[in-house]
């Protein structure tokens, strides 16, 4: 006689019903708290293992927030004249005073800040992929091609970069762009140094001999392996030349060479400050100030972290 099931039917639904469940995999909840513990053992090593980073990071996004978010929560104008509220101290209504003119000093500091950061970050940008270029291919190629262009790196670089700086600008009308393309065209050449460097030590390995071997396009090598093998040193220098753009965009407005009117940056706030420093106002002067410290010190801090983690 056949021996009789060990379960019936109730049995094999149970175990049916326990294998969908098992299928299913944990509820909603348990999963969705083990992807947040997750994410936080993940940010908490992030912080651990690039403090310097991090904190510098973590203030870059606070000005970025300061500069882009604010003037949707704090409504000021910053081209309306007013004298009758002119050069008055911080109070309320005007949490860090005005400005000679009568505008609100915090409003033209958020609106300042928006040209800075574009004009820095853009620059910085544009100088570290032209640096970048620069060096990877006269490291790559060598020789003749390598030794001309450092020579006009070399050349360029004993030029004082305030005298080109001054020279460009008084020829053209200044503007948001012009003035990226300015301070980019005075920037690449630390970075060409940098990058060139590295590209004279990549050119040996055997990948890149190997692009050689088969008869590969010389700027295929340099795009394929040089510049994305060189690209811890190129990302802690894009943070330098960020700061470094911030600081010249603001010498340039500060010598009146910077954006036009009624565009305004932190530069121009310090330069119409200074006029009137000596009767006492001294937040007109501070507070740009202070923001153009926080974001140098800023990109800074995230450079030097990268630069302590990847040894570049």
């Amino acid at each position: 006689m056949t021996a009789a099931p060990r379960y019936g039917a109730d049995g094999r639904q149970a175990r049916g019903r326990h294998a969908g469940e098992a299928a299913a995999g944990p509820p909603p909840g348990e999963m969705l708290r083990a992807a947040g513990a997750s994410w936080g053992r993940g940010v908490l090593a992030l912080v651990r293992g690039y403090p310097l980073a991090v904190s510098g990071a973590a203030l870059v996004v606070a000005m970025c927030a300061f500069c882009f978010l604010g003037p949707v929560l704090y409504h000021a104008s910053v081209t309306r004249v007013d004298l009758g509220a002119a050069n008055l101290a911080p109070r309320a209504g005007h949490p860090f005073g005005t400005d000679a003119d009568g505008i609100d000093e915090l409003a033209e500091l958020m609106v300042g800040g928006r040209i800075s950061l574009e004009v820095g970050a853009a620059a910085g940008l544009l100088a570290a992929l032209l640096g970048s270029l620069w060096g990877a291919v006269a490291g790559y190629f060598g020789g003749a091609t390598d030794a001309v262009m450092m020579r006009v790196v070399d050349a360029a670089i004993a030029i004082p970069a305030i005298v080109l700086l001054l020279l460009l600008d008084s020829i053209y009308t200044p503007s948001t762009g012009l003035l990226v393309i300015v301070i980019a065209a005075t920037s690449w050449l630390y970075t060409a140094r940098l990058v060139r460097a590295e590209a004279l030590t990549l050119r040996v390995r055997e990948y890149v001999q190997m692009v050689r071997v088969m008869g590969g396009n010389g700027m295929r090598a340099v795009l394929r392996h040089i510049v994305p093998n060189a690209a811890g040193t190129i990302a802690v220098n894009v943070t330098f030349q960020i700061a470094n753009a911030v600081l010249v965009l603001a010498t340039l407005s500060f010598l009146g060479l910077g954006v036009q009117f009624p565009a305004v940056d932190w530069g121009d706030m310090i330069s119409a400050g200074v006029q009137t420093i000596s009767s006492g106002y001294w937040w007109e002067i501070v507070w740009p100030g202070a923001a153009i410290i926080l974001v140098v010190v800023a990109f800074t801090m995230v450079g030097d972290g990268l630069r302590g983690r990847t040894g570049h």
